[in-house]
């Protein structure tokens, strides 16, 4: 049985995170071994994340994603994750 589309796409869409996620794990590991606070990495980060995505997408795409992502921290689903850095 083969797989449709939409779940062809889906697939890629997860492998594509799971790529993302592990080169952002790096990256954080990389600014720790060289002494950046936590905190300051985070901001970088997100102020990257938002010119890019601002560029490529827009304003109202940027905006949805916060809303997306507050609604997230409100909800703990950050806090098993906290425990990996």
């Amino acid at each position: 049985m083969g797989q449709g589309l939409g779940e062809i796409d889906a697939l890629i869409r997860e492998e594509k995170r799971l790529t993302a996620v592990e080169s952002q794990t790096e990256a954080w590991a990389e600014g720790l071994s060289a002494g950046i606070e936590p905190e300051i990495i985070a901001e970088a980060a997100l102020t990257t994340a938002f010119v890019e995505l601002l560029r490529a997408c827009g304003e109202e795409t940027a905006l949805a994603l916060l809303d997306t992502m507050r609604e997230k921290v409100i909800a703990g689903e950050f806090e098993l994750v906290r425990s990996h850095h």
